[in-house]
């Protein structure tokens, strides 16, 4: 790969061992290669949350059988993740996309400059929706577990903030959605397709 195709990125982690890489186009006629970025258990717990978040939010009804197993393995589904992110492979640990105050300054300071880096791993804004969205499925279970208790049997108030937990993954996950549209635009590479190979242009 020639200098006209990646740009190493300057300031903290830019390093070649940060997986940042400055946001260019590569060059025309120029040979073209793929990383490994995502491994099996990023991939399936990606695609198994948004099939079940497709199922429970659209699909099945809520307090049935269906919805109360696709919620239970949505949280087995986040469980192994969290453990995942403490030792898996580099991009799937927290280590490496944690988004600190350094890192998401230098993140956002790079989008007003209209210098972004291009990074293998999750950018810090998109590690806050990440880590946002984990967060959510876990109080929406919780709650919904908690639904089937004798003891909140029948409490609305419960129900109701179950419901806004849900909603508010809805409304996320179009926004992150949205921002993958747009980022796989800005760098000329499909990140959708990238989450179901694990493959990412080097």
């Amino acid at each position: 790969m020639t200098g006209a195709d990646l740009e190493i990125g300057r300031g903290e982690g830019a390093q070649p061992s940060s997986g940042r890489v400055r946001a260019t186009a590569p060059a025309a006629g120029a040979p073209t290669g793929s990383v490994k970025v995502w491994d099996p258990v990023v991939r399936l717990f990606h695609w198994t949350v948004v099939a079940g978040c497709l199922l429970n939010l659209f699909i099945l009804e809520e307090g049935k059988s269906a919805h109360r197993i696709t919620g239970y393995v949505i949280l087995g589904a986040l469980a192994i993740r969290l453990v995942w992110g403490f030792i898996g492979s580099r991009h799937a640990r927290f280590a490496d996309f944690f988004p600190t105050r350094r890192r998401l300054s230098g993140h956002v300071w790079e989008l007003m400059a209209g210098q972004e880096v291009r990074r293998l791993g999750h950018p810090p804004l998109a590690s806050v929706m990440l880590l946002t969205l984990m967060a959510l499925l876990a109080v929406t279970g919780l709650t919904g577990w908690m639904t089937t208790l004798d003891a909140f049997w029948g409490e609305t108030w419960l129900e109701t903030l179950h419901e806004v937990f849900a909603n508010a993954i809805m409304v996320l996950a179009f926004v992150h959605a949205g921002a993958a549209i747009v980022q796989s635009v800005r760098h000329r590479e499909n990140l959708v397709w990238a989450m179901v190979t694990g493959r990412k242009r080097a």
